[in-house]
């Protein structure tokens, strides 16, 4: 039952002439049960019905016909705040949840549209550090997101494999390198050859004029520079499909820059023939004074090609192979502007669909002891990071629970799934510092604290083998103020899944995980379950169950595992 929809229902008739829509979103779960079950503020209607909000609140309270499962109606300030009759909620909901199971939160929002994610993207031949940490656990969850919401999904990791540093890199190898130490060192011993040219270069200039040469060649498709940019493409891969299989991340297709080298004359000659190249001291440009931006640079000077270039052409080749209905960039906040000068270029192409590219932008990533300052040749690997997750969490299992059973699964689920939640808790635009006591610790806003709960829900029902019977179960007994609270916030679980997704932030659905974890933690101090009356251990069992379900699916969602036993 959808008891918002139900409620906008009856709130519309007193308010002629609004948006339903908008009186649905308004609907809201408050903080606190005096202020009501559902709650309504009235500011979005005072210019519009020339009243004041506390008035409009009067107004609904006095026109309103109150259905059958709301006990009382109160207008408090602004606000209009819905009691709802206990039994009547409990029984629609527990029904619905036991109904639909794991599937409850899944929609139809999605069907038959189509969103393309581009996340992750990190560049060939240099390490998966902590930078790429955001786009990547943000991208997928959103991924896993979109696809609960039934629209069909395609993920594409858009590899940096192109451009002058693969000359540099080539030529690094053939004087300083062996073919034995790259396929036993793979990206670190290929970043130490990096480092090295760029010191030697400092020094010897015509290094600079060979690594020109090598990517010349590159692009003239000669066989043994091609054979060696493809090799370093390959061994780069190998090593970050061994991050992504840690973090659970998958893609679609692995598309990078160079893929659309053969794709990006057709978007030239288009903005030729439209009249928007110009000549801009000797680069070719594409003017957005109108758009209070600086100019789009499409061509150097030595009429090469640039990023907005390879991203326009990426843009025209996803739409006219995937027909998207949105197209996300989810990458970091400091590319705004060179996201909002190629979208207006296509823009001022002619097409519509540019309305229709979305960036995505996230902050910054650092550790409390600042250990992730980028140095020459120093960073902090990907892997280092999550290696040290698992190492930690290992040492408080042998501490707290040395006796689990497949403990080592248990050190990896909870130690990457601490730093994919730190990640996810904030809003993406802010800032993320890591800080292991927070991170992994079982009682505060974390991972471990969430899975917990999910553990504690299958500790549970293992002790009870009659899980079938639940479906009979009088949800009547579920009227006390903890239980309903936690019913309250499974039923909310959908309409966040909704939110996350909209507003394209994760954290939406993450702090939900937290407050239904402990509204769990508060039924299950305040309720006898399995000792409790058969028709009230019946119940109650029900809504364990419901809450071990929508822990699973919420932690799934974000790309995270739920340990059975911790």
């Amino acid at each position: 039952m959808d008891f918002k929809r139900l409620l906008a229902e009856k709130i519309i008739k007193s308010i002629a002439g609004s948006d339903f829509d908008l009186i649905y979103s308004l609907i809201e779960i408050p903080p606190q049960k005096e202020m009501g079950d559902f709650a309504m503020p009235c500011f979005r209607f005072a210019k519009e019905m020339k009243k004041s909000p506390q008035a409009i609140a009067g107004q609904i309270l006095n026109d309103i016909e109150k259905p059958d499962f709301i006990s009382e109606v109160k207008a408090e300030g602004a606000y209009v705040n819905f009691f709802v009759e206990k039994a009547v909620f409990a029984q629609a909901v527990m029904d619905e949840l036991m109904t639909k199971g794991e599937d409850y939160g899944k929609s139809g929002e999605g069907d038959g549209k189509t969103i393309v994610i581009d996340y992750s993207s990190p560049n060939i031949a240099k390490p998966f550090h902590v930078g790429h940490l955001r786009t990547t656990v943000i991208g997928g969850a959103l991924l896993n997101i979109y696809k609960h919401l039934g629209y069909n999904v395609v993920g594409i990791n858009h590899l940096g494999d192109w451009g002058t540093q693969f000359g540099k890199l080539i030529v690094a190898y053939r004087k300083w390198g062996n073919k034995e130490e790259v396929e036993r060192g793979g990206i670190q011993e290929l970043t130490r050859l990096y480092v090295k040219y760029h010191d030697e270069a400092e020094s010897d200039k015509t290094l600079d004029d060979e690594a020109r040469s090598e990517f010349v060649k590159m692009q003239n498709g000669e066989p043994e520079a091609i054979a060696l940019w493809k090799w370093f493409n390959d061994l780069s891969i190998v090593e970050f499909e061994v991050i992504y299989k840690k973090l659970g991340i998958t893609f679609d297709y692995y598309t990078g820059e160079s893929f659309y080298n053969d794709k990006m004359d057709a978007v030239i000659d288009e903005l030729k023939q439209k009249e928007l190249l110009e000549k801009s001291e000797g680069a070719m440009v594409v003017d957005l004074s109108e758009s209070n931006m600086p100019p789009c640079l499409i061509l150097r000077t030595d009429g090469g090609t640039l990023y907005p270039t390879r991203d326009i052409a990426a843009a025209f080749y996803r739409k006219k192979t995937f027909n998207f209905d949105k197209c996300l960039y989810v990458t970091a906040l400091d590319q705004n502007l060179h996201f909002a000068q190629w979208f207006k270029v296509i823009d001022r192409m002619g097409y519509d669909w540019a309305k229709n590219l979305i960036h995505v932008p996230f902050g910054l990533v650092s550790l409390e002891t600042g250990k992730l300052s980028t140095r020459k040749g120093n960073v902090v690997m990907m892997a280092q990071l999550l290696d040290e997750a698992v190492q930690k969490t290992r040492e408080i299992i042998e501490k707290k629970n040395p006796n689990l059973e497949d403990k080592e699964t248990v050190a990896n689920q909870v130690g990457i799934g601490s730093v994919i939640f730190n990640d996810l808790f904030n809003s993406r635009i802010k800032d993320v510092v890591f800080s292991w006591d927070k991170m992994l610790n079982f009682e505060g806003e974390t991972a471990p604290y969430v899975q917990y709960a999910h553990a504690r829900a299958c500790s549970v029902l293992e002790k009870w083998e009659q899980e079938g019977e639940i479906k009979e179960a009088n949800f009547n007994a579920l009227s006390d103020d903890a239980s309903i609270a936690l019913i309250k916030l499974l039923y909310d679980f959908p309409a966040k899944i909704t939110e996350a997704g909209s507003k394209y932030e994760p954290f939406v659905l993450t702090r939900h995980l937290v407050a239904i974890a402990q509204g769990f933690n508060r039924f299950y101090h305040e309720n006898e379950v399995l000792t409790a009356a058969d028709d009230v251990k019946l119940a109650r069992l029900a809504l364990v169950t419901a809450v071990k379900r929508m822990l699973n699916t919420g932690l799934n969602l974000l790309g995270i595992a739920a340990p059975e036993a911790m």
